[in-house]
């Protein structure tokens, strides 16, 4: 019989990694595997909240790049909260968290939840897509972000996928 952990995470779709400066981690995460091209940009998400009704924000500069059939993330953190994720924010050279779509937003933070990986940050983009972090350090060493494949989720993804097809590894780092 399979455990009920076996498949917690889903189907992984991308692999983040905290970084001291986006650009020029792109340059060299691309140098040393071959991925990208990455594309650059600032989020600001101040629609946020932690555990119960505790504040929370995560100001971060991400760097999204292809690396075979998984995207990557490189995110350089500017500031977060609340305590329990920006903590989450210090390490470097290691998976930050992996990132999976899920049908219902809702129903996956309740199964996560379940299976005692607590939400670190719940928050909303500016363009209105849920997204949150739940704590599976224990088992796995990294956070799990989940999402619903909104449109302009999947727009990104298909972006940044569609620039590494056929990519002649020129021009590495570019602005979103």
């Amino acid at each position: 019989m399979r455990s009920p952990h076996a498949s917690h995470l889903g189907t992984i779709a991308q692999l983040a990694y905290i970084v001291d400066d986006v650009a020029v981690a792109a340059e060299r995460f691309s140098e040393r595997t071959g991925a990208g091209p990455f594309f650059m940009r600032r989020n600001v998400i101040d629609h946020a909240h932690g555990a119960g009704a505790e504040a929370g924000e995560f100001d971060h500069s991400s760097a999204y790049g292809q690396w075979g059939s998984v995207q990557v993330e490189l995110v350089e953190v500017h500031s977060a909260a609340p305590a329990a994720f920006a903590v989450t924010t210090t390490s470097r050279g290691r998976v930050h968290h992996v990132a999976t779509f899920v049908p219902s937003f809702a129903g996956e933070q309740a199964r996560l939840d379940a299976l005692g990986y607590p939400a670190l940050l719940t928050a909303t983009t500016s363009s209105g897509n849920a997204f949150a972090f739940h704590d599976t350090r224990a088992d796995d060493g990294h956070l799990v972000e989940i999402y619903e494949p909104a449109p302009s989720i999947l727009a990104l993804y298909a972006k940044v996928a569609a620039a590494a097809d056929g990519w002649d590894g020129r021009r590495p780092v570019r602005e979103f």
